[in-house]
Formats: C-alpha cells, structure tokens, sequence
C-alpha cells in the first residue's frame, strides 16, 4: 500500500469537477428558464417573477425533474442490467465466463463497511443499495415531474378556458408521457452507444475503456 499523501482535490477532483458541471448547467438552467417564463407571463398578462420565486414555479419543477427522472433510470437499469447480461468485446461488461470481484459474497474485515460488519439485514440491504436507492430517486423525481407538468398543463388550460385535469386524467395525458419517453429513449441510447463503441473504440487514461492494445473481443476492463 502507498504511503504518498494526495491533495484534496487529487482525491476528489473527478466528483468536484462533475459537480462544478452541474452548478455551471444549473445555473445556465435557471438563468434561461426565468427570461423565459417571464417572456411567457408577459404575453399571457401576468406579473414577472423574482429569481427565488421562479425556483418555485411548475415551469422550474417540471423540467428540472422530467430531466433527473430520466437519468435516475438510466443509471438504475444500467446498474441493475450488467448484474446479468453481458456484451461480448465491451469494457462496460462483465467477463463471459469468468465469476468477478463484484459477484462474490461479502467478507467481514477490518476495513469492511459497517453493514458488513453488521451482518444479517443490514449486508443484504447494503448488497443491493446502490440500485435501490437509485430507484427511490428515480420515483421521487417522477413524482415531482408529473406534479409540475400537471400543475403546467392545468395553468396553460386554466388560461384558455378549458377544463382541468385531475391526478388521475393527467396519467393517461399524452404530454405527460411524451416528456417522460422522448427523455428515456435519449438516455438509453447514450448506454447503447458506450456499450458498444467500448468494443472498437479506446481512451487512454480512462477506467471506462478496455487498455489500447487489447483485442476487440476482449470483455471487461
């Protein structure tokens, strides 16, 4: 084991700099969001609205939410496909014939996280937290998308004189579901495209593909 002390960033720069990108496209979010929704309430007769108002609005709720909703599956059904499917020749999938690391049975050590430690309920939940959690945000950001573009389409039908839907008419709305599917669908393919790119294609330096002079056959890391 290495005794070379890291900087701080050295140790985190990769959730930093992911998280700075996040911030930087929020912000951009926000800032664009709020001249247009104003842009909107203007034509429709209605009053502007500060920055902290606007964040909320339905307008700030729904696409903020439609959009994390779709990355929350797709991380989920990655996370929880590659357990047991495979692509022969990709770097995002497991050996063919091989058991890995992943697939074995947790060990209590010294080092060992403490539901491990723990034993009985704890390690079977922890064994599987990763993808559970991620469907719990998956639902929660669902939950928040379809109550913001419900609240939206009742506002935008509301102004034009037309009746409003409740919870259970806004399920079947094909707006609702048109912004859930044409978020999906984009999220899918991006899996799609380094499943199978990761066969032909390489990045040196990058854990995410296979070494430069391995074989196109070759599968895993």
């Amino acid at each position: 084991m290495s005794g070379k002390q890291h900087s701080f960033f050295y140790r985190n720069g990769l959730s930093i700099v992911v998280f700075i990108l996040f911030l930087l496209t929020l912000a951009g979010q926000i800032g664009t969001g709020l001249q247009e929704f104003n842009e909107e309430n203007l034509k429709n007769h209605e009053s502007q609205v500060t920055l902290l108002a606007y964040l909320t609005t339905n307008h700030f709720v729904e696409a903020t939410f439609e959009n994390w909703e779709s990355e929350f599956l797709q991380i989920g059904m990655y996370v929880w496909l590659t357990i047991f499917l495979r692509q022969k020749g990709s770097a995002e999938s497991k050996d063919l014939e091989e058991k890995e690391d992943v697939d074995r049975e947790p060990v209590n050590h010294p080092n060992a996280p403490w539901p491990v430690k723990k034993g009985g309920i704890w390690v079977k939940l922890y064994s599987h937290s990763l993808t559970l959690t991620i469907l719990l945000l998956f639902i929660l950001s669902f939950i928040l998308h379809f109550a913001g573009s419900r609240s939206e389409y009742n506002h935008d039908q509301q102004l034009e004189g037309k009746p409003m839907e409740s919870v259970w008419e806004y399920l079947s709305n094909t707006k609702f579901w048109f912004e859930s599917f044409q978020n999906w669908q984009s999220e899918f393919l991006s899996v799609l495209a380094i499943v199978i790119l990761s066969i032909f294609l390489r990045q040196k330096g990058s854990p995410e593909s296979k070494p430069v002079d391995a074989p196109n056959s070759q599968t895993g890391k």
